[in-house]
């Protein structure tokens, strides 16, 4: 049974929110980020976050499902639809485990070490220009996300927390 808000949502309150909301700030971060690396990949083919998996199964052991989905922050349904388009192309294998199958590996083939190896220096070349923007704007941007990550995962009672009070610009 859920509870009737005590009043309406106040208008002020979506500045605020668009200015100052992490979680909005990664999201729309993450998205510029996405389609900056897409287009860089797009003559080979693949997707940023095509690219961050095989980077990931880049391994001499072929890694567990389990393992890359953790690795990659995503639920095991994801990682397995995302992995279809690459099984299609030959660049990726889905195998049992000899010793549990149960377990399923993740073996990233020859045609796939390939292509990766294609991606990299175009990775490398957006990278060190997208990491040339943020210096300019004096932001330490991987060290930040990554307090951001451990701040999120580390105090899931954080969201009972009311905000401190902040003046809405666009009040006045």
């Amino acid at each position: 049974m859920s509870k009737e808000p005590a009043a309406p949502a106040p208008f002020g309150m979506s500045p605020l929110i668009r200015d100052r909301c992490l979680c909005l700030a990664t999201q729309r971060a993450a998205r510029a980020l996405a389609r900056r690396f897409d287009e860089a990949f797009r003559p080979l083919g693949l997707r940023s976050g095509q690219f961050s998996l095989l980077a990931a199964l880049n391994r001499p052991e072929p890694p567990p499902l389990g393992a890359v989905a953790s690795l990659l922050a995503m639920d095991r349904t994801t990682l397995t639809a995302m992995l279809k388009p690459l099984e299609r192309r030959g660049l990726v294998l889905v195998r049992a485990d000899e010793g549990d199958r149960r377990l399923r590996r993740l073996i990233l083939t020859g045609e796939g070490r390939l292509l990766l190896g294609r991606a990299i220096p175009i990775w490398e070349e957006t990278q060190r220009a997208i990491e040339a923007a943020v210096a300019r704007e004096g932001a330490c941007l991987g060290a930040d996300l990554e307090a951001l990550r451990r701040a999120a995962e580390r105090d899931p009672a954080a969201p009972g927390q009311p905000l401190p009070k902040v003046e809405d610009p666009q009040a006045s």
